[in-house]
């Protein structure tokens, strides 16, 4: 009887045979099944002498895996995943794993694991888990993000630990918390790579109003790489600049039409957001900047009637960079202590303790939003600080790291967002960015002024300075005439 194997994958588009690839190359055997049988057999006869199991039916799919079965799906999000699991636990007995490596809602996750929970005598173990890092973070090393039932973690752990990427040393995958955690991290991780790319995007935008060529520009992201914004983001940015057409030799950037796609995740995160009332306006307006730029023919039409400045800045290279610089590592800051804010609270709602360092940690290597700057939003969230060390700031702009940054950084910020509007160069998320920034600084906001209109309008009451926090007051307000 042929050994059996320790770890089953379903679905094998890019993503799931990258996935088997590296599990395979860490020493464990796989069995591997496609609903398509021929692609199954097609992608075990393109690496031969690899410990694959092909499948032609899930039957035989689960009769080749060792127990407790430990099976993830790279399926596609939403009724692909519900449609395979009708189809899979049937065959699967209690204390058994299931992980839904793509990019689930978590809501759905939530769903999923309570259903699989009662499906059989004893429960079946569901496991949301987030995979960032692409087609090749999933071959050379993810960023992991599993959540689901803690005892399921020492199970997945000697395999997750061993395929995810490594930065000094350290695997980027952690057991996130339970239930939905670990793709609802995902999903904010997600959000956050919006407001990322929106925010680099803008800083292009600008650099081309002040009449830098693409290969000047990548001169500049390169040497940014080198230093307080080194990423992942940023150092394709740089690629990207200096590519040349095929056809027409001119910059690539130059001829793709500015239409941006989505998948729903960075949505996702505005209607998480706005459920748990907390602020994240870079990663709302980099949402609203993607939705604006499919609109191409409303735009085109707009751009003839609607008047504005050209889109030049009247500065120098020399000049801008520096300042620009300073905007997008502010900006981007915003960004994160947005992100960790929404993560933070949900955490607190859900019960799940989440370690915002070691997320910050595990997202240093193999995932998208991959970062310098990560490392010492690690130190600023650190789980078990040694005793009278600093308790985690409220807010990531408070920890003393970003504070001075920010510090540093705002005149400049301020300069480039007023360049930009002078010019009508639309920078939205450095806008909101920099929006959000006075409003958490600022020790009074004309709220009093709303207050008193609610209150006008609706009798919603309103407190006083001069009062106990907590005592309501309602005026007697004159009566609007006709």
């Amino acid at each position: 009887m042929p050994a059996l194997n320790p770890f089953g994958l379903i679905g094998l588009a890019v993503m799931g045979q990258n996935l088997v690839l590296n599990v395979e190359s860490r020493g464990f055997a796989v069995s591997v099944f496609n609903r398509s049988a021929d692609v199954t057999e097609a992608f075990v006869a393109a690496h031969p002498g690899r410990r694959l199991t092909p499948a032609k039916t899930l039957p035989q799919f689960v009769a080749t895996l060792s127990r407790p079965r430990t099976i993830m799906l790279m399926v596609k999000a939403g009724a692909a995943v519900d449609a395979v699991l009708e189809q899979l636990v049937p065959l699967l007995d209690a204390d058994d794993i299931v992980i839904d490596g793509g990019n689930s809602h978590f809501a759905d996750t939530e769903r999923r694991e309570a259903a699989l929970a009662a499906s059989v005598k004893g429960g079946l173990r569901f496991v949301g888990t987030g995979v960032s890092g692409g087609e090749e973070g999933a071959r050379k090393g993810p960023s992991i993000m599993p959540g689901g039932p803690a005892s399921t973690w020492q199970v997945l752990r000697p395999i997750f630990e061993s395929i995810a990427a490594r930065v000094d040393g350290e695997p980027c995958v952690m057991h996130i918390g339970p239930g939905a955690a670990g793709h609802y991290v995902k999903m904010v991780h997600n959000g956050i790579e919006y407001g990322d790319m929106q925010l680099i995007c803008e800083a292009y935008a600008l650099m081309q109003a002040a009449g830098m060529s693409t290969d000047a520009m990548a001169e500049v992201f390169t040497r940014w790489n080198g230093g307080e914004l080194q990423s992942y983001l940023i150092e394709i940015t740089a690629r990207i600049l200096a590519q040349r057409d095929a056809f027409t030799g001119a910059p690539i950037v130059d001829v793709i039409l500015d239409k941006a796609g989505q998948k729903g995740t960075g949505q996702w995160t505005l209607a998480s957001a706005a459920d748990n009332a907390v602020v994240v306006s870079t990663i709302n307006a980099a949402v609203e900047a993607r939705v604006l730029s499919s609109m191409k023919a409303a735009r085109v039409a707009a751009s003839a009637r609607l008047l504005g400045p050209a889109p030049r800045l009247d500065i120098g290279a020399a000049e801008l960079v520096p300042r620009l610089h300073e905007a997008l590592y502010a900006s981007k800051i915003v960004s994160y202590a947005q992100g960790l804010d929404l993560m933070r609270t949900m955490s607190e709602k859900k019960q799940w303790s989440l370690d915002l360092g070691g997320i910050a940690r595990i997202w240093r290597g193999g995932c998208i939003i991959r970062a310098r700057f990560l490392g010492h939003i690690a130190e600023a969230y650190r789980a078990g600080a040694a005793a009278g060390a600093a308790a985690p700031p409220a807010n990531l702009m408070l920890a003393p790291f970003f504070e001075a940054v920010l510090n540093r950084a705002q005149g400049a910020w301020r300069e480039v967002v007023a360049l930009a509007v002078c010019a009508g160069v639309p920078v939205p998320a450095m806008s909101a960015s920099l929006a959000y920034y006075d409003a958490y600084r600022s020790a009074r906001l004309p709220a009093n002024l709303l207050q008193a209109q609610r209150d006008f309008f609706g009798a919603h009451t309103y407190q006083r300075v001069d009062r106990p926090a907590g005592e309501a007051f309602h005026t007697a307000w004159p009566e609007v005439v006709g």
